[in-house]
Parts: C-alpha cells; structure tokens; sequence
C-alpha cells in the first residue's frame, strides 16, 4: 500500500515517523528505511519504504509530509505530494481537540465523517452549511470498512472529526458545534482540506486525532500535548503492518 501521511506541524509528522520506524526498520540505505524527497514549494516528505532506493518502486511506501496550520495549507501541501507519486491513502493526521465526553485527553479518535464545521453561513434562523447555501459540499466520508478497522487497529474511538478554522475557546462555542454535531468527538484545523486535496486526485482519505485537550474554554495549562503526540505515535506503530497490505 502506498500512503500519504499529512500532519500539520514537525512534531506530529516526528510522532508519526516514530510509530513508522517499526514498520521500516533502521536506514537509509538499500532495504527497509526513511528516506526523504523534496517536492515544490519547500516541503519535504520523508518517505518509509521497504525499498530504497528508488522508493518508488517498492509496493510498500508511507511518505509523512507536515504541510502547515489550517485547511488552506493542508489542501495545498497535499495537492502537492499528490501530483508527485501514485498513493492508495492519504490520511490526515495529528493532535486535536476532544469533545467531552466521548473524546478524553490521550485518546485517539479516527474519523466516520470529515466536517467542515464552520464552512457556511450564520443567518437570523441559524447556522447554513455550505451545502444548504448551494455552494459545495461541507461533509467528506472516509471509505467504512476502511476506517472501521483502522479505528479498530489503533484502539480508536470511530466518529465524526470537525475542521474548524478558529479553535474553539468558549464554552458556548463548543456547545454550539456539539448541537450542530452530537457524535463528533474531536476538532482539528487540517483534515477537511486534505479530504479535498484527496477527493480531487480520486484518492480515499482517513482522519486520525489523538486528543490533548478539552474542546471549550482556553486552557493551556490543561494541554497534554505530549501525551497526545505519545498517543499518536502509539497509533502509528499499531497501525504499521496494516500499511503493508495490499490496497
């Protein structure tokens, strides 16, 4: 299986890489190892294969690209890396935000549906999505059975992820996404762009979230951010030999 890890900053895509390390082994060099490519527009991917060089001949290959903050750059940066190799996978993945109390800190969610909650309007009579306005489509469904032994692999809550582009700070805030929401377990900034990203190259797409703090008010002093990034790379390492596999 090819895939296509994006994250949105050097210490998830870190965490990720280091679950990966059971998967290709010590390198670089010819046999299993990391390796890296530059692509345009500064990114770098760094790439496992199980042959290297050249890592685009091996069957079996997860490149982890850290693409920047928010939907915008993780569309661009996955567009990007989808233009250069042929993938099977592209899964958005990094910290986030648990909705409580179904998302507790340190766990890891991997998302059913991929939202964009705030891609719309705010009209008199309420919230309008994109979707209502004519405009697009605000909702990106990862492939079930996919995504089901994924969440099932990495020991993950299986719901719906939301893609803000402003983290929710408020109390009222977070109740108004969990009304427009009740199954949603984690917010992020990255996943619906890099669903877009993928839907254009006819590509499936996954979410992965591990949590390292309470969505609603602002409170940075209850941040468990590396836990989360231990619960990301746990994730990783257990869903490694399921990359393997034949898509």
């Amino acid at each position: 299986m090819r895939v296509l890890v994006v994250t949105a900053v050097a210490a998830e895509a870190d965490s990720v890489a280091a679950g990966l390390r059971a998967f290709a082994g010590p390198g670089p060099g010819p046999g299993p190892g990391p390796g890296s490519l530059a692509l345009p527009g500064g990114y770098t991917l760094t790439r496992f294969a199980r042959t290297l060089p050249p890592a685009l001949e091996s069957d079996t290959l997860v490149d982890v690209l850290a693409a920047g903050v928010g939907p915008a750059a993780a569309a661009a940066a996955t567009a990007t890396a989808l233009t250069t190799a042929p993938y099977d996978l592209v899964v958005s993945a990094g910290i986030g935000g648990g909705f409580q109390p179904n998302a507790p800190v340190g766990s890891v969610v991997v998302a059913d549906a991929i939202v964009a909650a705030d891609l719309g309007a705010q009209t008199p009579d309420g919230y309008l999505t994109v979707d209502e306005l004519g405009f697009g489509r605000s909702v990106h469904l990862p492939p079930a059975d996919l995504a089901a032994r994924v969440a099932k692999t990495a020991q993950a809550l299986y719901a719906p992820v939301l893609t803000v582009s402003t983290v929710t700070g408020t109390a009222e805030r977070a109740a108004e996404l969990s009304g427009r929401h009740p199954r949603a377990a984690a917010e992020a900034m990255e996943g619906f762009g890099v669903a877009e990203a993928a839907a254009a190259h006819g590509v499936h797409v996954l979410e992965i979230r591990a949590i390292s703090n309470t969505v609603g008010p602002r409170d940075r002093e209850a941040w468990r951010i590396g836990q989360a990034l231990d619960s990301l790379r746990y994730a990783f390492q257990l869903l490694s030999p399921l990359f393997e596999e034949s898509p």
